[in-house]
């Protein structure tokens, strides 16, 4: 029985599951983004998402730890070395899934799965924007208050 087993096992067997999520967390960290399917993609974001908070304390321990489960010593050196330094002030959310049109052959649900502080076109949209200079013109009077400062200057008189 699987009561209380929330991860999606994808069809796979235990060895399988972890070296192929590996190999995944190991081109998403290198590459910045991959093209897979939904459920990989969303297994795979409760794969890495551990590792980059790991990778946030450059000590031995978590070096070892996420190298334990990368298995790749340019991935590790990839996560300690860029990777960690630009996630350092983000306290969770480190992936981003944007659902892609359906596989061809097999209508199989795609997705890109992407580090969130590397998309280079949306970080340029969201840079602060150079505010347009605006230049003071003296206001119009309107046709009442015109008529009633009119007014106000015969009572004084």
């Amino acid at each position: 029985m699987r009561h209380g087993k929330k991860f999606n096992h994808l069809g796979r067997k235990t060895a399988h599951r972890k070296a192929m999520l590996s190999n995944m967390a190991c081109s998403l960290i290198e590459h910045k983004r991959i093209v897979t399917t939904l459920a990989k993609a969303k297994a795979l974001r409760m794969y890495v998402e551990p590792l980059v908070t790991k990778s946030k304390t450059d000590t031995t321990h978590s070096r070892r730890t996420v190298f334990s489960y990368l298995k790749s010593k340019e991935a590790a050196i990839e996560l300690f070395k860029t990777v960690a330094p630009k996630v350092e002030a983000r306290q969770g959310g480190y992936t981003r899934i944007i659902k892609l049109p359906n596989r061809q052959g097999d209508n199989a649900e795609m997705a890109m799965i992407e580090l969130v502080d590397f998309n280079e076109l949306l970080l340029a949209d969201n840079a602060p924007k150079k505010k347009a200079t605006r230049r003071r013109r003296s206001k119009k009077k309107t046709t009442t208050e015109a008529t009633a400062e009119v007014k106000d200057s015969k009572e004084e008189e």
